[in-house]
Protein backbone atom coordinates (compact mmCIF):
# COMPACT_ATOMS: atom_id res chain seq x y z
CA UNK A 1 0.00 0.00 0.00
CA UNK A 2 2.83 2.38 0.89
CA UNK A 3 4.60 1.54 -2.38
CA UNK A 4 1.43 2.33 -4.33
CA UNK A 5 1.13 5.68 -2.53
CA UNK A 6 4.74 6.58 -3.34
CA UNK A 7 4.24 5.70 -7.00
CA UNK A 8 1.09 7.79 -7.13
CA UNK A 9 2.94 10.80 -5.63
CA UNK A 10 5.79 10.43 -8.13
CA UNK A 11 3.31 10.20 -11.00
CA UNK A 12 1.53 13.37 -9.83
CA UNK A 13 4.87 15.16 -9.48
CA UNK A 14 5.72 14.15 -13.05
CA UNK A 15 2.42 15.71 -14.19
CA UNK A 16 3.59 18.92 -12.52
CA UNK A 17 6.65 18.92 -14.79
CA UNK A 18 4.24 19.33 -17.72
CA UNK A 19 3.07 22.61 -16.17
CA UNK A 20 6.66 23.74 -15.62
CA UNK A 21 7.53 23.09 -19.28
CA UNK A 22 4.42 24.87 -20.55
CA UNK A 23 5.20 27.91 -18.40
CA UNK A 24 8.68 27.86 -19.93
CA UNK A 25 7.00 28.67 -23.26
CA UNK A 26 5.17 31.65 -21.79
CA UNK A 27 7.85 34.26 -22.52
CA UNK A 28 8.27 33.12 -26.13
CA UNK A 29 4.52 33.09 -26.82
CA UNK A 30 4.08 36.44 -25.10
CA UNK A 31 6.65 38.04 -27.44
CA UNK A 32 4.41 36.96 -30.34
CA UNK A 33 1.54 38.99 -28.84
CA UNK A 34 3.56 42.20 -28.61
CA UNK A 35 1.24 45.19 -28.69
CA UNK A 36 -1.64 43.52 -26.87
CA UNK A 37 -2.25 45.13 -23.42
CA UNK A 38 -1.49 42.76 -20.50
CA UNK A 39 -5.00 42.49 -19.05
CA UNK A 40 -6.51 42.09 -22.51
CA UNK A 41 -4.05 39.25 -23.13
CA UNK A 42 -4.97 37.70 -19.77
CA UNK A 43 -8.68 37.97 -20.62
CA UNK A 44 -8.33 36.39 -24.04
CA UNK A 45 -5.96 33.58 -23.04
CA UNK A 46 -8.00 32.54 -19.99
CA UNK A 47 -11.12 32.93 -22.12
CA UNK A 48 -9.71 30.37 -24.56
CA UNK A 49 -8.98 27.99 -21.68
CA UNK A 50 -12.54 28.45 -20.37
CA UNK A 51 -14.15 27.85 -23.78
CA UNK A 52 -12.02 24.72 -24.32
CA UNK A 53 -13.17 23.43 -20.93
CA UNK A 54 -16.82 24.10 -21.78
CA UNK A 55 -16.44 22.12 -25.01
CA UNK A 56 -14.75 19.15 -23.30
CA UNK A 57 -17.03 18.95 -20.26
CA UNK A 58 -20.14 19.87 -22.27
CA UNK A 59 -19.93 16.66 -24.28
CA UNK A 60 -21.53 14.91 -21.30
CA UNK A 61 -24.25 17.51 -20.93
CA UNK A 62 -24.97 19.22 -17.61
CA UNK A 63 -23.59 16.20 -15.74
CA UNK A 64 -20.15 17.11 -17.07
CA UNK A 65 -20.17 20.19 -14.83
CA UNK A 66 -21.15 18.37 -11.64
CA UNK A 67 -17.55 18.72 -10.38
CA UNK A 68 -18.09 22.50 -10.30
CA UNK A 69 -20.52 22.17 -7.39
CA UNK A 70 -17.96 23.09 -4.77
CA UNK A 71 -18.03 25.30 -1.64
CA UNK A 72 -16.94 28.91 -2.03
CA UNK A 73 -13.48 28.45 -0.37
CA UNK A 74 -12.46 26.20 -3.29
CA UNK A 75 -13.40 28.88 -5.83
CA UNK A 76 -11.90 31.70 -3.77
CA UNK A 77 -8.59 29.86 -3.37
CA UNK A 78 -8.30 29.25 -7.10
CA UNK A 79 -9.28 32.81 -8.03
CA UNK A 80 -6.76 34.35 -5.62
CA UNK A 81 -4.05 31.93 -6.67
CA UNK A 82 -4.50 32.38 -10.40
CA UNK A 83 -6.04 35.81 -11.09
CA UNK A 84 -4.68 37.90 -8.21
CA UNK A 85 -1.22 36.45 -8.85
CA UNK A 86 -1.31 37.57 -12.48
CA UNK A 87 -2.75 40.99 -11.63
CA UNK A 88 0.08 41.64 -9.16
CA UNK A 89 2.64 40.29 -11.63
CA UNK A 90 1.56 42.69 -14.36
CA UNK A 91 1.66 45.57 -11.89
CA UNK A 92 5.15 44.55 -10.75
CA UNK A 93 6.46 44.44 -14.33
CA UNK A 94 5.09 47.93 -14.97
CA UNK A 95 6.35 49.40 -11.70
CA UNK A 96 9.83 47.85 -11.42
CA UNK A 97 12.63 46.72 -13.76
CA UNK A 98 11.52 43.47 -15.41
CA UNK A 99 14.61 41.48 -14.42
CA UNK A 100 14.41 42.44 -10.76
CA UNK A 101 10.64 41.91 -10.57
CA UNK A 102 10.97 38.52 -12.24
CA UNK A 103 13.71 37.46 -9.85
CA UNK A 104 11.68 38.46 -6.78
CA UNK A 105 8.68 36.65 -8.25
CA UNK A 106 10.84 33.55 -8.66
CA UNK A 107 11.21 33.32 -4.92
CA UNK A 108 7.99 31.29 -5.09
CA UNK A 109 9.66 27.92 -5.74
CA UNK A 110 11.92 28.47 -2.73
CA UNK A 111 8.93 29.53 -0.62
CA UNK A 112 7.05 26.47 -1.85
CA UNK A 113 9.90 24.21 -0.75
CA UNK A 114 9.93 25.82 2.70
CA UNK A 115 6.15 25.99 3.13
CA UNK A 116 5.78 22.37 2.09
CA UNK A 117 7.32 21.42 5.43
CA UNK A 118 4.02 22.49 7.00
CA UNK A 119 1.84 20.59 4.54
CA UNK A 120 0.23 17.39 5.73
CA UNK A 121 2.42 14.38 5.17
CA UNK A 122 5.25 16.40 3.63
CA UNK A 123 8.76 16.10 5.02
CA UNK A 124 11.37 18.69 4.09
CA UNK A 125 14.81 17.34 3.22
CA UNK A 126 18.09 19.27 3.18
CA UNK A 127 18.68 18.21 -0.42
CA UNK A 128 15.42 19.89 -1.47
CA UNK A 129 16.35 23.16 0.26
CA UNK A 130 19.82 23.04 -1.32
CA UNK A 131 18.32 22.32 -4.73
CA UNK A 132 15.93 25.27 -4.43
CA UNK A 133 18.74 27.63 -3.35
CA UNK A 134 20.89 26.55 -6.31
CA UNK A 135 17.91 27.13 -8.60
CA UNK A 136 17.41 30.60 -7.14
CA UNK A 137 21.08 31.42 -7.72
CA UNK A 138 20.84 30.24 -11.32
CA UNK A 139 17.69 32.28 -11.89
CA UNK A 140 19.47 35.37 -10.54
CA UNK A 141 22.19 34.91 -13.17
CA UNK A 142 19.63 34.55 -15.96
CA UNK A 143 17.63 37.61 -14.96
CA UNK A 144 20.83 39.67 -14.69
CA UNK A 145 21.74 38.72 -18.26
CA UNK A 146 18.29 39.56 -19.61
CA UNK A 147 18.09 43.10 -18.30
CA UNK A 148 20.76 45.41 -16.93
CA UNK A 149 18.36 48.33 -16.45
CA UNK A 150 18.84 50.28 -13.24
CA UNK A 151 16.49 52.82 -11.78
CA UNK A 152 17.43 56.01 -9.97
CA UNK A 153 14.71 55.48 -7.37
CA UNK A 154 13.80 52.19 -5.75
CA UNK A 155 10.37 51.05 -7.04
CA UNK A 156 9.16 49.78 -3.66
CA UNK A 157 5.57 49.23 -4.83
CA UNK A 158 6.76 47.07 -7.72
CA UNK A 159 9.05 45.04 -5.49
CA UNK A 160 6.28 44.50 -2.93
CA UNK A 161 3.92 43.39 -5.69
CA UNK A 162 6.51 40.93 -7.01
CA UNK A 163 7.04 39.51 -3.53
CA UNK A 164 3.27 39.30 -3.16
CA UNK A 165 3.24 37.22 -6.35
CA UNK A 166 5.77 34.80 -4.90
CA UNK A 167 3.92 34.52 -1.60
CA UNK A 168 0.50 34.08 -3.21
CA UNK A 169 1.56 31.39 -5.67
CA UNK A 170 3.55 29.41 -3.11
CA UNK A 171 0.72 29.75 -0.58
CA UNK A 172 -1.88 28.73 -3.15
CA UNK A 173 0.13 25.69 -4.19
CA UNK A 174 0.40 24.52 -0.58
CA UNK A 175 -3.15 25.44 0.50
CA UNK A 176 -4.57 23.74 -2.61
CA UNK A 177 -3.56 20.42 -1.06
CA UNK A 178 -6.50 20.80 1.35
CA UNK A 179 -8.82 20.17 -1.59
CA UNK A 180 -7.42 16.80 -2.64
CA UNK A 181 -10.87 15.40 -3.33
CA UNK A 182 -11.85 18.26 -5.66
CA UNK A 183 -11.43 17.25 -9.34
CA UNK A 184 -8.99 19.34 -11.36
CA UNK A 185 -11.75 20.05 -13.88
CA UNK A 186 -12.78 22.94 -11.62
CA UNK A 187 -9.76 24.85 -12.95
CA UNK A 188 -11.76 25.46 -16.13
CA UNK A 189 -14.33 27.42 -14.15
CA UNK A 190 -11.62 29.35 -12.33
CA UNK A 191 -10.11 30.26 -15.71
CA UNK A 192 -13.51 31.68 -16.62
CA UNK A 193 -13.58 33.76 -13.42
CA UNK A 194 -10.03 34.96 -14.15
CA UNK A 195 -11.07 35.97 -17.68
CA UNK A 196 -13.92 38.07 -16.23
CA UNK A 197 -11.56 39.64 -13.69
CA UNK A 198 -9.09 40.43 -16.46
CA UNK A 199 -11.85 41.97 -18.58
CA UNK A 200 -12.88 44.29 -15.74
CA UNK A 201 -9.26 45.44 -15.29
CA UNK A 202 -8.81 45.80 -19.06
CA UNK A 203 -11.88 47.99 -19.48
CA UNK A 204 -10.84 50.09 -16.48
CA UNK A 205 -7.17 50.64 -17.28
CA UNK A 206 -6.41 49.76 -20.93
CA UNK A 207 -7.36 50.54 -24.52
CA UNK A 208 -8.49 47.56 -26.58
CA UNK A 209 -6.20 46.42 -29.40
CA UNK A 210 -7.69 43.95 -31.89
CA UNK A 211 -5.20 41.09 -32.45
CA UNK A 212 -4.00 40.17 -35.94
CA UNK A 213 -3.80 36.56 -37.19
CA UNK A 214 -0.35 35.90 -35.71
CA UNK A 215 -1.36 37.33 -32.36
CA UNK A 216 -4.58 35.32 -32.32
CA UNK A 217 -2.60 32.14 -33.03
CA UNK A 218 -0.29 32.86 -30.10
CA UNK A 219 -3.26 33.71 -27.85
CA UNK A 220 -5.00 30.42 -28.66
CA UNK A 221 -1.81 28.47 -27.95
CA UNK A 222 -1.39 30.42 -24.71
CA UNK A 223 -4.95 29.60 -23.71
CA UNK A 224 -4.60 25.91 -24.46
CA UNK A 225 -1.11 25.57 -22.94
CA UNK A 226 0.46 27.94 -20.37
CA UNK A 227 -2.90 29.46 -19.37
CA UNK A 228 -4.89 26.26 -19.69
CA UNK A 229 -3.44 22.76 -19.49
CA UNK A 230 -0.59 23.99 -17.28
CA UNK A 231 -2.97 24.99 -14.48
CA UNK A 232 -4.86 21.70 -14.70
CA UNK A 233 -1.56 19.83 -14.42
CA UNK A 234 -0.34 22.01 -11.54
CA UNK A 235 -3.62 21.56 -9.70
CA UNK A 236 -3.28 17.77 -9.87
CA UNK A 237 0.41 17.87 -8.95
CA UNK A 238 0.00 20.12 -5.91
CA UNK A 239 -2.86 17.98 -4.61
CA UNK A 240 -1.15 14.62 -4.97
CA UNK A 241 2.58 15.11 -5.66
CA UNK A 242 5.66 16.21 -3.70
CA UNK A 243 5.42 19.95 -3.10
CA UNK A 244 9.10 20.33 -2.19
CA UNK A 245 10.25 18.52 -5.33
CA UNK A 246 7.87 20.57 -7.47
CA UNK A 247 9.31 23.75 -5.98
CA UNK A 248 12.88 22.76 -6.76
CA UNK A 249 12.03 21.59 -10.30
CA UNK A 250 10.22 24.86 -11.02
CA UNK A 251 13.57 26.62 -11.37
CA UNK A 252 14.00 24.76 -14.65
CA UNK A 253 11.35 27.08 -16.15
CA UNK A 254 13.51 30.23 -16.51
CA UNK A 255 16.35 28.13 -17.92
CA UNK A 256 14.17 26.43 -20.54
CA UNK A 257 12.50 29.77 -21.30
CA UNK A 258 15.85 31.43 -21.98
CA UNK A 259 16.99 28.52 -24.18
CA UNK A 260 13.78 28.70 -26.24
CA UNK A 261 14.21 32.45 -26.78
CA UNK A 262 17.79 31.84 -27.95
CA UNK A 263 16.75 29.03 -30.31
CA UNK A 264 14.19 31.20 -32.11
CA UNK A 265 16.54 34.18 -32.23
CA UNK A 266 14.72 36.42 -29.75
CA UNK A 267 17.65 36.42 -27.33
CA UNK A 268 21.40 36.01 -27.73
CA UNK A 269 23.44 33.10 -26.47
CA UNK A 270 26.23 33.86 -24.04
CA UNK A 271 28.97 31.57 -22.71
CA UNK A 272 28.12 32.80 -19.22
CA UNK A 273 24.74 31.08 -19.63
CA UNK A 274 26.56 27.86 -18.73
CA UNK A 275 26.83 29.07 -15.11
CA UNK A 276 23.10 29.36 -14.39
CA UNK A 277 22.44 26.26 -16.48
CA UNK A 278 24.77 24.18 -14.33
CA UNK A 279 23.39 25.69 -11.11
CA UNK A 280 19.77 25.01 -12.05
CA UNK A 281 20.39 21.51 -13.40
CA UNK A 282 22.50 20.63 -10.35
CA UNK A 283 19.75 21.96 -8.09
CA UNK A 284 17.11 19.88 -9.86
CA UNK A 285 19.24 16.73 -9.71
CA UNK A 286 20.03 17.21 -6.01
CA UNK A 287 16.42 18.00 -5.09
CA UNK A 288 14.95 15.01 -6.91
CA UNK A 289 17.64 12.47 -6.02
CA UNK A 290 16.27 9.64 -3.94
CA UNK A 291 18.03 9.18 -0.59
CA UNK A 292 19.93 5.94 -0.31
CA UNK A 293 18.22 3.42 1.88
CA UNK A 294 20.34 0.84 3.58
CA UNK A 295 18.89 -2.60 3.13
CA UNK A 296 18.43 -4.46 6.40
CA UNK A 297 20.71 -7.36 7.10
CA UNK A 298 19.06 -10.68 6.33
CA UNK A 299 20.04 -14.07 7.72
CA UNK A 300 22.10 -16.19 5.37
CA UNK A 301 20.22 -18.87 3.51
CA UNK A 302 23.39 -20.97 3.24
CA UNK A 303 24.05 -23.61 5.82
CA UNK A 304 27.30 -23.28 7.80
CA UNK A 305 27.36 -26.74 9.13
Amino acid sequence: MATSSVRSARSATAVGVIAIFLWSCLALLTTLTEGIPPFELLTLSFGVAFIATLIILGRRGLSGFSSWRQPWPVWATGFVGIFIYHALYFFALKSAPAAEASLINYLWPLLLVLLSAFAAGEKLHKRQVLGALLGLAGTAFIMQQRDTHTSATMPVAGYLAAFGCALIWAGYSVFNRRFKEVPSSIIGGICGMSAVGGLVCHLAFETTVWPDFRQWTAIVILGLGPAGLAFFAWDHATKHGSLATLGALSYLAPLISTVLLIVVGRSHASPILMIPALLIIAGAVIATAQPSVKSPATPSMVSHE
